[in-house]
């Protein structure tokens, strides 16, 4: 196996920024700038709020890589960039030195595809950089993902930047048969005698900025309940975490994120498949200057906490991942098979092997156990992905529940191909703790979310909240109640009301004093099936009335894939049936609506 080395050379500088929700745009700016290392170019890969925007004017070559989330919203690692890049004040010229490159990275079946980048690159070239060639858009309802967009479009960049900045006399592209080096450096220490508990510990902590992704708050779990019926397939819990003394202030349409952790029984099996001892110590050094140490991870650090806290084993991985266990491989057929998962060519191939039936890290790490056998530590942190924070709405008031933050989780677990049912990993572990049998204590902060709710307790509040989207309407409920606000109109819909009536005596609690004007759709309870769209139809004069007269807001929160459109569809039959609009203007109220946010949504997929 061929390994890196360097030749002498100007200096050819590549900045790749990128803004990432899940880890894909982050994963595929990494792979630029190891395309970048073989076109010898000095590479940095950053998120966008880790790079200091005022630099921007001396960068000769930049690449955007960013998603889009939500209905149209930056990543949470850009938000800072974005609010800085559209500041009126900057000068037009001020980019005038740069060649640029955005890539986006979303899903067409959205409303704002790729949003995020359609509108930097046009701010870009506002401040005067020189556009390279045409912002990527990557789809994931591609038949291939977004690297059917990718792949050509990183072919074309290539082109435009070796023009730009060719080569020197001498010098070739580094080949695929040459592995580059890792990122970091495990020095282990010989002593394991101080347990597994090496890690970051705020059980003590100063308070002195709100709790965040690096300094989380040990919340301690005080209730774990099951809110659907013994008997229903889905579980769905309706969990509290105590938060007082943490610094933590929210508001009705906030969400918590919660640090997951890896189950004991996939920790063991990732140590035993890369023979680690779980109780050994460990420092990390870099290989490059430009690496910034992983934030996350304590100096000196655990195996354990490594496996368990830090490392993704449970993801579905990507392309890259494939390409650098190749490197490894002392078998032919592995290595072979692992090309072939990498290449653009065997990208279909791949999907029935791995996203299909959802096979995560540590099952292909087994699957490939002689490959998996020959990797060094040293490229542990290559080849898998940091785990990410899980987001929940929060579905409790601070004043209703002070000191408290209550979730509404359904447990994810469904079946594949495969043999073992699939698990999501901070689902199953949340369920699996017990506050009644010992203190249980959870890593959380929260964050703003996107759905804002009227200051005013006069102005009515109409919301659509199926399954477990109602819960940031709980909490929208709660708060409105307690200030005095008796405008709440909530659609709930659900399979059945014995089965997963969530919160249904606190609803009728409400409906009964006068608090709340319920509508429910329960699709299993008759022998036609009846959802929230439908409620909204049936009850088109009331809606009508509250935004047409009383100017209510209308919100929505649920799974992305058929609800907001039905939901929306529903909506806009109301404005035809009873205000008499044409199919024009009812769309054009509808935006009208949005743009001055009275009509807003929060979707997950």
């Amino acid at each position: 196996m061929a390994r890196w080395g360097t030749a002498m050379m100007v200096e050819r500088k590549l900045l790749v920024l990128f803004g990432s929700q899940t880890g894909t745009a982050q994963d595929v700016a990494e792979r630029i700038g190891r395309e970048g290392v073989r076109r010898h170019f000095v590479c940095r890969v950053l998120p966008l709020d880790n790079y200091t925007i005022a630099d921007l004017i001396q960068e000769p070559l930049v690449v955007f890589v960013c998603s889009t989330t939500g209905q149209g919203e930056p990543p949470d690692n850009m938000k800072k960039f974005w609010r800085f890049i559209f500041r009126r004040n900057l000068p037009a010229a001020s980019l005038s030195m740069m060649n640029s490159a955005v890539l986006g990275l979303g899903d067409s079946s959205y409303p704002k595809f790729n949003f995020i980048a359609k509108k930097l690159s046009k701010r870009l070239m506002q401040l005067g950089s020189n556009k390279l060639l045409p912002v990527g858009l990557g789809d994931d309802q591609h038949d291939l993902g977004p690297d059917a967009v990718i792949d050509p479009w990183l072919e074309e960049f290539w082109d435009h930047a070796l023009r730009i900045y060719p080569l020197p006399l001498g010098v070739t592209i580094l080949g695929d048969d040459i592995i580059l080096p890792s990122k970091y450096s495990f020095q282990f220490e010989e002593d394991a005698s101080n347990g597994l508990s090496v890690g970051p510990s705020d059980m003590n902590r100063e308070i002195t900025a709100p709790p965040s992704q690096l300094h989380p708050f040990p919340a301690q779990m005080i209730a774990n309940e099951r809110v659907t019926d013994e008997n229903h397939f889905q579980d769905v819990r309706l969990i509290s975490f105590d938060v007082t003394d943490s610094g933590i202030e929210y508001s009705a349409g906030d969400i918590v994120m919660i640090e997951p952790r890896n189950s004991p029984d996939t920790v063991e099996h990732f140590c035993q498949l890369f023979h680690l001892d779980p109780r050994k110590r460990f420092i990390l050094k870099p290989n490059d200057s430009a690496t910034p140490l992983p934030a996350r991870l304590p100096q000196p650090c655990t195996v354990q906490y490594l496996v368990e806290r830090y490392l993704d084993i449970n993801c579905v991985p990507r392309r890259s991942f494939f390409e650098l266990l190749s490197y490894f491989s002392p078998d032919e057929l592995e290595r072979e098979k692992l090309k072939e998962f990498s290449s653009a060519e065997g990208q279909e191939e791949l999907y029935s092997y791995c996203n299909r039936p959802r096979r995560t890290t540590l099952e292909v790490l087994f699957d490939f156990s002689q490959t998996t056998a020959a990797v060094p530590n040293d490229y542990l942190l290559d080849l898998i992905p940091e785990i990410r924070p899980r987001a929940f709405s929060i579905a409790s008031s601070e004043l209703a529940h002070p000191g408290q933050i209550q979730i509404l989780m359904a447990v994810v677990q469904y079946k594949t191909k495969l043999k073992k049912p699939r698990c999501g990993v901070c689902s199953t572990w949340l369920a699996s703790q017990d506050p009644q049998q010992g203190d249980v204590h959870v890593p959380l902060w929260v964050k703003k979310g996107t759905l804002q709710f009227p200051a005013d307790i006069e102005i009515p509040v109409i919301m659509v909240g199926p399954g477990t989207g109602v819960a940031p309407f709980r909490a929208a409920v709660q708060e409105l109640v307690a200030k005095g606000g008796k405008g709440n109109y909530l659609f709930f819909g659900c399979r059945g009301k014995s089965k997963d009536f969530f919160c249904q005596v606190e609803w009728e609690d409400l409906q009964q004093k006068g608090l709340l004007t319920l509508f429910t759709a329960f699709s299993r309870d008759q022998d036609h099936k009846i959802y929230v769209q439908h409620r909204i139809r049936e009850n088109g004069a009331v809606i009508w009335d509250l935004i047409r007269n009383r100017k209510a807001h209308f919100y929505m929160a649920g799974n992305a894939k058929m609800m907001p459109a039905q939901v929306t569809d529903s909506l806009k039959s109301v404005f035809e049936s009873e205000g008499g609009l044409s199919d024009t203007d009812s769309e054009h109220l509808l935006v009208e609506l949005e743009r001055c946010k009275r009509f807003q949504m929060e979707t997950w997929s």
